[in-house]
C-alpha cells in the first residue's frame, strides 16, 4: 500500500476513534470558562426544557383547583412536597398520580408522570403560563373542546403522549430511549435533564482536555463540530441540522445522533406533505421549522439560526422587526411604499407580513419560517390556504386584499414558493397535475418543493416520467433521490431492479432504507457473494431502524410487510398482531393482516379480523371496503354489495371505493352503476377508472351520445398524464 494513503487511513483511524472516544461531561465544567452563555443559557427554553417537579420549577396552581373537561373533573394538589393530581386513568376511572417532572415553560408548562415498566406519560391538561392579561394564568386542556376519552390514543395515557417515544429526544441532552420490545418496557437514560451546552456542541470531553493544553493539536478544540464557520450559500448546514434534530417535523431512525453527524442518518424528514403544509408551502399542522425555512430565500443565501436567533438565550437578536434590518434595509422596508401601511401598524410589520403565525398546543403562537410575499391571490383560488392579509383583516375577503395587493403593486407580487397551485392539482388528481409536475421541476422553487412533487412521478407512468425519475436518482439532495425511488415503485420490476438495487449503497440512510423496503419484495434469484453482502446489510439496517420504534404500531406493520415480503410468515404474523395489541384503533393494521392471511388461505380469520376491525372502529370506510371485497372473493356478492356501499357513504372523496361499488352493480343494473360513477365523477374528473367505467357502461346501455362524451374525455385524460404504459 502506498505509505501515504496508509498514513491517510491511519489519521482517518485516529479520528473516528477520537470522535468515539468524546463523552459528555455537563454544563457545569462548562461554566468556568464560558460564564457568559451559561448565564444567558440558564432560564432559557432549552434550560427549562424538562426539569424535576419541584418548588422552584412547577409553575401551575396546585392548591387543589380543580378543572372540568367534559365532565370529568381533575383536581391538582399538594402532599407535603409532592405535587399531585387526582384524574381519570387508562380505564377511565379517578386516580392520584404524583408530578414527576415538569416539561417546558412558556408559553404553556406540562407534567409528567411515571408509569410502571418505566413508561412516562405528559398530561393533556397544562398550565398556561401566560399572564392573566394575555388569558393565561389557568389549567386548560390541549385538545380543546374534543372529547379525547381513555382508550383513545391521543388520551394523557395513551401512545401519543407518550414521553418516550413522542418527547424524550428533544428535551434532554443525550437521551438513550431504550425500548425493550420483549417486555414492552423502557429504560430511558440522559445525560444531562435538559437540552444542555453538549445538546448543540456535542461531547466535551476532548475539548476539556484541549482547554487544559491549548498547544494540543484538536480539530475544533476538540468539539465534533465548530458551529462558528460558514461556507458559501447554503452555509453552515451542520448548524442548521444541529437545530433540525429538535425543530423539524421528523421520524426518529435511532438515537445515535451526535452534533456534527449528517441529519438524514438519524432522522427522516418529513417534505411538503398534505395536512402537514398547506399546498403553498405554509405551516398547516404543528411541523416546527425546518422544512419551512428550507424553503426560504434566506436559507438559500446562507442565512442560519443563529443570525437572527441568540443560541443561548434563544431570544431574537433583536426586538421585533429589527432582527430583520441586520440584512434588510430598514430605509426601504420599513417604509409605506414598500409595507403600504401607517408606520408602527401591525400590517407595516414584516414579521406579521411575512412569517404568518398560527397557533398550536392552544396557546403556542407560532410563525412560520419560509419568509413568503403575501398572497391573496392563491386563497381566491384555493380557498382553504390562508394568507396573512385576511388574519388581520378579518372583515374583508380573499378577493379585496387581492385587488389591492394588485393596485398597490401594479401586478401580484409571486415571490419564490410560486407552486401552490401545481401541489394543488397534484394532491386533487386535476387533469393539469403532470404539466403542473414538471413546471415545479423546472423553475427555481425550493429543493423541498421539487423533492415533495417528484414523489408524484409514479402516478403519471411514461417514458418521459421514468427518465424524470432517473434524472432524480442521481440528484445531490437525498429527499429528492428518496422521492424518486418511491415514484420508481411504480413501474414494472424490469425497469426498476437495476437502480433500486444500486440505490442500496447511497450514501444517506433516508434513501437506503426506502430501496431496502421496495426490494425486499422482489424475487432476488441468483446473486454475487458481494451483492449478497451488499443486500444482507442493507435489510439489516432496515430492520433495525424498524425496531427502534418497535412500541409502535406503524412500525409493527412495516416489519410485518418486510417479514412478509421475505417469506417469514411467522415473524410477520406476530408483527401484524404487535401492532393491534399495541393500538386497537390502527386501521391499517386489520387490513393488512387480513390480507395476509387472505393469502395464505386463512380465509375465516381474514373475516374475523376485518369483523373485529368493523366492530373496534365502524365508521371507517377503508374496512367495509375491505369486508366487501372479502365478500367478492367468496362470491357474496349481496353482503359485498352493502360493504362497498357503505364505505362510499363514509368516504365520498375516495374514486377507487366509488368505481368498486359501480362494478359491483354494473353487471345487474348497469344505469345504476353509471350514477354511481358520475357522481363521483364530480369530484374525481381527472380518474382514469371513474371516466373509463362510464364510458364501459353508456356503451352498454346503448347511449351512443354520452359514450362519444367520456370517450373523448378519456383520450384527453389519458394524453394529459402520459399515461399508456406502452409508451415504455
Amino acid at each position: 500500500m502506498n505509505r501515504y494513503i496508509y498514513l491517510l487511513l491511519l489519521l482517518l483511524s485516529f479520528a473516528l476513534f477520537a470522535q468515539a472516544s468524546q463523552t459528555y461531561v455537563g454544563d457545569k465544567s462548562c461554566i468556568e470558562c464560558h460564564s457568559k452563555e451559561s448565564h444567558e443559557w440558564k432560564g432559557s427554553h432549552h434550560d427549562e426544557a424538562m426539569m424535576i417537579a419541584d418548588k422552584n420549577s412547577v409553575k401551575g396552581d396546585f392548591n387543589n383547583t380543580t378543572f372540568n373537561y367534559n365532565g370529568i373533573i381533575t383536581t391538582f394538589f399538594k402532599k407535603g412536597d409532592k405535587f399531585m393530581v387526582n384524574t381519570d386513568s387508562e380505564d377511565g376511572s379517578l386516580k392520584d398520580y404524583e408530578i414527576s417532572y415538569t416539561f417546558g415553560v412558556y408559553p404553556l408548562q406540562q407534567y409528567m408522570i411515571k408509569f410502571p415498566k418505566g413508561h412516562i406519560q405528559v398530561m393533556d391538561i397544562a398550565w398556561d403560563s401566560r399572564s392573566r392579561a394575555d388569558g393565561g394564568q389557568r389549567w386548560y386542556h390541549i385538545h380543546g373542546d374534543d372529547n379525547i376519552i381513555a382508550g383513545d390514543v391521543l388520551h394523557w395515557t395513551g401512545q401519543n403522549l407518550n414521553w418516550n417515544y413522542m418527547c424524550a429526544d428533544c428535551h434532554s441532552t443525550n437521551l438513550k430511549k431504550n425500548y425493550d420490545k420483549q417486555s414492552k418496557s423502557y429504560k430511558t437514560t440522559w445525560d444531562i435533564i435538559n437540552v444542555s451546552c453538549e445538546a448543540c456542541h456535542g461531547p466535551a470531553s476532548k475539548h476539556i482536555t484541549w482547554s487544559k493544553d491549548q498547544k494540543v493539536d484538536m480539530i475544533d478544540k476538540g468539539f465534533p463540530i465548530s458551529l462558528k464557520h460558514k461556507v458559501g450559500k447554503k452555509g453552515n448546514n451542520k448548524e442548521i441540522e444541529v437545530c433540525a434534530k429538535c425543530h423539524s417535523r421528523r421520524t426518529q431512525l435511532d438515537d445515535n445522533f451526535v452534533a456534527g453527524d449528517r441529519f438524514d442518518e438519524h432522522y427522516l424528514a418529513t417534505t411538503l406533505s398534505e395536512g402537514l403544509y398547506f399546498a403553498d408551502g405554509k405551516i398547516q399542522d404543528e411541523v416546527y421549522v425546518y422544512d419551512s425555512f428550507l424553503q426560504s430565500k434566506m436559507y438559500e443565501e446562507g442565512v442560519t439560526c443563529s443570525d437572527c436567533h441568540n443560541p443561548h438565550t434563544l431570544k431574537r437578536k433583536a426586538e421585533g422587526d429589527k432582527v430583520c434590518f441586520q440584512c434588510h434595509t430598514q430605509k426601504q422596508y420599513a417604509s409605506t411604499v414598500h409595507h403600504k401601511h401607517k408606520n408602527k401598524s401591525t400590517g407595516a410589520s414584516c414579521i406579521g407580513c411575512h412569517m404568518p403565525a398560527r397557533t398550536y398546543m392552544g396557546v403556542d403562537s407560532r410563525n412560520d419560517h419560509s419568509f413568503r410575499v403575501p398572497r391573496p391571490d392563491i386563497s381566491l383560488e384555493i380557498k382553504e390556504i390562508p394568507n396573512a392579509c385576511n388574519l388581520c383583516h378579518k372583515d374583508k375577503d380573499a378577493r379585496w386584499s387581492s385587488d389591492a395587493m394588485k393596485k398597490w403593486y401594479k401586478e401580484t407580487p409571486k415571490g419564490k414558493q410560486n407552486f401552490a397551485h401545481s401541489l394543488n392539482a397534484l394532491r386533487t388528481q386535476d387533469i393539469s397535475a403532470p404539466k403542473e409536475l414538471y413546471s415545479v421541476l423546472m423553475s427555481n422553487a425550493p429543493d423541498i418543493a421539487k423533492a415533495t412533487v417528484a414523489s408524484y412521478l409514479g402516478n403519471y407512468p411514461s417514458k418521459q416520467t421514468y427518465t424524470t425519475i432517473l434524472q432524480a436518482l442521481r440528484r445531490s439532495d437525498p429527499q429528492m433521490r428518496r422521492a424518486g425511488l418511491q415514484a420508481l415503485e411504480s413501474f414494472p420490476p424490469n425497469m426498476r431492479m437495476q437502480k433500486t438495487f444500486e440505490m442500496l449503497s447511497d450514501d444517506s440512510k433516508i434513501v437506503r432504507m426506502e430501496s431496502a423496503r421496495q426490494l425486499s419484495a422482489f424475487p432476488l434469484g441468483a446473486l454475487s457473494k458481494e451483492q449478497k453482502k451488499t443486500i444482507t446489510k442493507a435489510f439489516d439496517e432496515y430492520e433495525d431502524i424498524l425496531l427502534f420504534t418497535a412500541e409502535r404500531p406503524e412500525s409493527q406493520l412495516s416489519l410485518g410487510s418486510f417479514y412478509t415480503n421475505r417469506k417469514m410468515f411467522k415473524k410477520a404474523e406476530k408483527a401484524f398482531k404487535e401492532a393491534l395489541s399495541l393500538q386497537p384503533q390502527f386501521v391499517p393494521a386489520y387490513v393488512n393482516y387480513s390480507e395476509f392471511l387472505m393469502k395464505r388461505g386463512r380465509t375465516k380469520e381474514a373475516f374475523n379480523i376485518l369483523s373485529k376491525g368493523i366492530k373496534t372502529i365502524p365508521n371507517i370506510g377503508i374496512l367495509h371496503h375491505a369486508l366487501g371485497l372479502w365478500y367478492v372473493r367468496n362470491k357474496e356478492s349481496k353482503k359485498a354489495i352493502v360493504e362497498l356501499k357503505k364505505a362510499v357513504e363514509l368516504d365520498k372523496n375516495n374514486a377507487r371505493f366509488a368505481y368498486v361499488y359501480a362494478i359491483s352493480l354494473g353487471g345487474q343494473d348497469p344505469k345504476k352503476a353509471i350514477a354511481i360513477l358520475e357522481d363521483a365523477y364530480t369530484t374525481h374528473k381527472a380518474d382514469i377508472s371513474i371516466v373509463s367505467g362510464l364510458v364501459y357502461y353508456y356503451k352498454q346501455i346503448g347511449d351512443i351520445k354520452r359514450t362519444v362524451k367520456y370517450e373523448k374525455k378519456l383520450k384527453k385524460l389519458e394524453d394529459s398524464m402520459f399515461f399508456r404504459l406502452s409508451n415504455h
